[in-house]
């Protein structure tokens, strides 16, 4: 079996795992957890700077709800996954500026389903927390070489290539600071690289999913590669007010930003 024909295997298997979680998902995750309102959400927005009137293309929309977001700034929407069964939630979920926002099956590895949506058609794109999803990221890089209008934005969020992956662990030490017991929160990073791996993305899903983890350089070569450049950049952390929810909640860890916004703009 090829290169190519491994990635689409393990994209197929990625489509029927996020099938099968999506509607848990959409349970817990609603219109936003706590990562998304703290951290991506606001970073996200302050990038992508979206205007009343544009046209946004949200790539690989989950249950929609940022989608609602930039529709209810004025924007108007194009929004599209690969799973089904999240599209059927995001258009249940759906009940204000229903002329603003289109929804549409697609898969993001697909290049040339990509292309139909329009080239040149949008001011600008976001995908939320979704590369690390896709096992390819370079037809979606290359469709959005296209797609965008010149100048145009594309701001996408992922798990921090540095300190959120499979080759880390989080710690919690007791210590004795000036005769005060204090509980100090870290982090072990025990390898840096390319990685294919299933994990659990919030508590209590159905069925682990799998992460096709890219190192900064895997994510934005492939931009490069394409003309796209890199012209904002955010690692948000959680603040002193947040309330973990579990003893390792990335909520304790407030010295380390769990997650890497950036935008990318084509020239």
């Amino acid at each position: 079996m090829s290169g190519q024909d491994d990635l689409e295997q393990l994209n197929r298997e990625a489509q029927s795992i996020w099938d099968t979680n999506a509607g848990w998902w959409d349970e817990v995750y609603g219109e936003g957890n706590a990562f998304q309102r703290e951290l991506t959400g606001p970073a996200t927005e302050r990038l992508l700077q979206p205007q009343p009137g544009e046209t946004i293309l949200d790539v690989a929309c989950g249950n929609g709800a940022f989608a609602r977001r930039m529709a209810a700034l004025g924007c108007c929407v194009v929004a599209f996954d690969f799973s089904e069964v999240f599209l059927q939630r995001a258009r249940l979920r759906t009940t204000e500026h229903v002329d603003r926002i289109e929804y549409h099956l697609i898969d993001a590895t697909d290049e040339a389903a990509l292309l139909r949506l329009g080239e040149g058609k949008f001011d600008a794109a976001v995908a939320t927390m979704a590369l690390m999803d896709m096992s390819d990221i370079n037809p979606l890089m290359r469709a959005m070489s296209h797609l965008l209008k010149p100048g145009g934005r594309f701001v996408f969020s992922v798990l921090h290539p540095c300190f959120n992956h499979d080759g880390m662990s989080m710690l919690a030490e007791h210590e004795d600071v000036g005769g005060e017991f204090v509980t100090q929160y870290s982090i072990k990073v025990n390898q840096y690289r390319t990685n294919t791996v299933k994990g659990i993305g919030i508590p209590g899903q159905p069925v682990a999913q799998l992460y096709f983890e890219r190192t900064l350089s895997d994510l934005f070569g492939a931009a490069f590669a394409v003309g796209l450049v890199l012209d904002g950049l955010e690692e948000p952390l959680f603040g002193a007010e947040a309330q973990p929810a579990r003893p390792f909640s990335w909520q304790n860890y407030k010295s380390i930003p769990p997650a890497l916004i950036a935008r990318l703009r084509r020239v």
